[in-house]
C-alpha cells in the first residue's frame, strides 16, 4: 500500500487553488467536476517532481453529508489551523522560506532550528497549518 492523497478542508476551492500553484508552486493533478454528484469537485494539486502524491483541496460539504452545525465547527477549526497539517519537506527551509514570501505566502513561523532540522509554519488561505522542514536527521519507529 501507498499514500496517494492528503486532503485539506478549504472553504473556497479556487481561492485555495491559486494559493497552491501560484503562491507555492504545486501542479494541479486533478480538476474533474462531476454533475451527476450535485457538481462536486475534485481538485487535487501536488509538487512538481512528485507525481503519486496529491493534496485533494476539498470544499466542506453541506447537506445531506454534512449537517449545519458540523459544517460549521469544520469550518471553525480549519479557520483556526487544527483540522490538519500538512508537512512539507525541503532541502533548504531558509530559501525556500524566503521565495514563499517573495510569491507572497504569509509565515506564522520563520525558519528556526529544532532538535530534528530546519521548521518553518505557514497556512493557507483557509487556515490549516503547513510545515516547511528542513530535516536533519532520520526517526525510526
Amino acid at each position: 500500500m501507498k499514500i496517494a492523497n492528503a486532503q485539506l478542508w478549504v472553504q473556497d476551492q479556487e481561492e485555495a487553488l491559486k494559493f497552491w500553484t501560484e503562491k507555492v508552486g504545486f501542479e494541479v493533478r486533478a480538476d474533474v467536476t462531476l454533475p451527476e454528484m450535485g457538481d462536486f469537485r475534485w481538485l487535487c494539486v501536488g509538487p512538481p517532481g512528485q507525481e503519486d502524491v496529491s493534496i485533494v483541496l476539498m470544499a466542506i460539504p453541506g447537506e445531506p453529508l454534512i449537517d449545519p452545525a458540523t459544517q460549521a465547527q469544520i469550518r471553525d477549526l480549519s479557520a483556526k489551523g487544527f483540522a490538519g497539517t500538512v508537512f512539507l519537506t525541503t532541502d533548504d527551509c531558509r530559501a525556500d522560506y524566503e521565495t514563499l514570501r517573495a510569491n507572497g505566502v504569509e509565515f506564522t513561523e520563520a525558519p528556526e532550528e529544532r532538535p530534528y532540522g530546519i521548521d518553518a509554519g505557514f497556512r493557507d488561505p483557509s487556515g490549516n497549518a503547513i510545515r516547511l522542514t528542513q530535516v536533519a536527521m532520520t526517526f525510526n519507529a
